[in-house]
């Protein structure tokens, strides 16, 4: 059974930097594909950023991040990072991570394995 614990949200000003981290346990963790999800109060939890094993697919953005949060990956380590820049209050929201085997997805549903989330807070 993979288990996922994030870490690193906090309270910011628009415009700073801030690094979320992902722990995975329990799996063979190169064969996953690692998300990073976002649920606002009263919106429907959104994707974010995937990074898969896979060289074809390595890394999907949703368009409002792209250009603004990296993800990464960290195998050895079975750890996969979320690096957000310019961040805006758009962004305040608890950010999930989440684990599922093999094929990449923008799709919550597709994800089996989640963490409890970890608050940011964008102050503008």
């Amino acid at each position: 059974q993979v288990q996922v614990v994030e870490s690193g949200g906090g309270l910011v000003q628009a415009g700073d930097s801030l690094r979320l981290s992902c722990a995975a346990s329990g799996g063979p963790f190169s064969n996953l594909v690692m998300g990073w999800f976002r649920q606002s109060p009263g919106k429907e939890r959104e994707f974010v950023a995937s990074i898969s094993w896979s060289i074809a697919t390595p890394t999907m953005y949703a368009d409002s991040v792209k250009g603004r949060f990296i993800i990464s990956r960290v195998n050895i380590k079975e750890s996969v990072y979320l690096e957000m820049n310019s961040l805006k209050p758009e962004d305040t929201a608890v950010y999930y991570c989440a684990a599922r085997y093999y094929r990449a997805s923008r799709r919550s549903d597709d994800y089996t394995y989640w963490g409890q989330g970890t608050q940011v807070t964008v102050s503008s």
